[in-house]
């Protein structure tokens, strides 16, 4: 089981000055229509429990209005809970002084912003050495970290420039790499690549999963896309109104859509691309140990996407699916490939 980095647990979130005596009337049923007429309140979040884990990306996604900007805002607390906790280091964030608040969002957390929110008078340099000198780090420090990062995210040669002077893709380069400077173990990433053109959005994720694999930070990430969902995330909750409406793998919510709702997002999915082998695959028997195909060995936990270009290229209908010691674990047909791969018409068209 996955240790858990971040757990929140039962948070409500009550736009309005009777936010915190109005929880109770929201537990017991009240909706988002009924408290806005009867008392002027926004539901901002429902009674939200998630495990984020450790080391790992985790996508909380929905369209506008459902609330994960507002999630990802309680756990460094720019946003005042009504009710609830978010445990991290077996500390509850909402229940912090002042003082430690000040500390934790210094040296534990990071965050990268949709609008860069970089400082403009100040060069690339001193933009990404700016959470250090917060944290009162020696300049011989700072110097060190920032021009590490500034080259580990591509921009060499642009530490004297300004941000005006630079594409929107190279200053959310500018913003991750202020938030890697600081050494941070959580980062918080709010719509970051959403704002960029389709080409810079997916280098930006590249950029961020070679980041991860090398670093293994726990990150946070904030999307109304499904396709960015699937391939950041090791885990996604989906929102909609402030409630959770599923969470899980990307191959769990595409395979097993809790709702008309969630079938509506993955749809139009290219399932092999999320599909891993493990899943289709025929395991290996104590009869059928050591019988391998004629065709292709592809690796536990690859996508069906590779398996089928791997059988196509060698024009072959079979593959071996190998784990990491490099024994046979399962075998794979093409036509049960691409019988994957193609959305089930119940899920093309779902009933009205």
């Amino acid at each position: 089981m996955v240790e858990a980095a971040i757990s929140i647990r039962h948070l409500y979130k009550i736009f309005g000055a009777r936010d915190r005596e109005l929880v109770d009337a929201v537990r017991g049923g009240m909706g988002k229509a009924e408290l806005l007429e009867r008392h002027h309140h926004v539901l901002g979040l429902k009674d939200i429990s998630i495990d984020m884990p450790k080391g790992g990306i985790q996508v909380v996604m929905g369209l506008s209005g459902s609330g994960k900007s507002t999630l990802i805002r309680h756990i460094n607390r720019l946003i005042e809970p009504s009710g609830g906790e978010v445990v991290i280091s077996g500390e509850n964030v909402l229940a912090m002084s002042p003082g430690k608040l000040r500390d934790f969002r210094r040296h534990k957390i990071s965050m990268v912003f949709q609008r860069f929110a970089l400082l403009p008078h100040k060069t690339i340099y001193d933009n990404v050495v700016y959470g250090l000198a917060i944290q009162g780090v020696s300049r011989e420090k700072q110097r060190a970290s920032a021009q590490r990062w500034i080259e580990r995210v591509g921009l060499k040669g642009y530490e004297n420039r300004y941000p005006a002077q630079l594409s929107g893709g190279m200053q959310q380069r500018v913003g991750l790499a202020r938030a890697l400077a600081t050494d941070a173990e959580i980062l918080l990433m709010d719509e970051a690549f959403s704002a960029l053109d389709p080409l810079i959005r997916s280098d930006m994720q590249s950029v961020l999963l070679d980041l991860q694999e090398e670093l293994q930070k726990t990150i946070v990430f904030i999307t109304h896309d499904l396709d960015e969902a699937l391939r950041l995330g090791d885990r996604i909750a989906i929102l909609r109104d402030g409630e959770i409406v599923q969470q899980g793998t990307g191959q769990e919510i595409v395979l097993t859509p809790a709702d008309a709702y969630i079938q509506s997002f993955v749809r139009e999915v290219n399932r092999g691309r999320v599909i891993e082998v493990d899943t289709i695959m025929r395991p290996v028997t104590p009869e059928t140990a050591g019988m391998a195909s004629a065709g292709p060995s592809i690796a536990s936990g690859s996508v069906i996407e590779e398996a089928a270009r791997a059988m196509a290229r060698d024009d072959v209908g079979t593959a071996n699916v190998v784990g990491p010691d490099g024994r046979i674990v399962g075998g794979l047909t093409l036509q049960g490939v691409l019988a994957a791969m193609v959305t089930p018409a119940e899920d093309r068209h779902p009933p009205r």
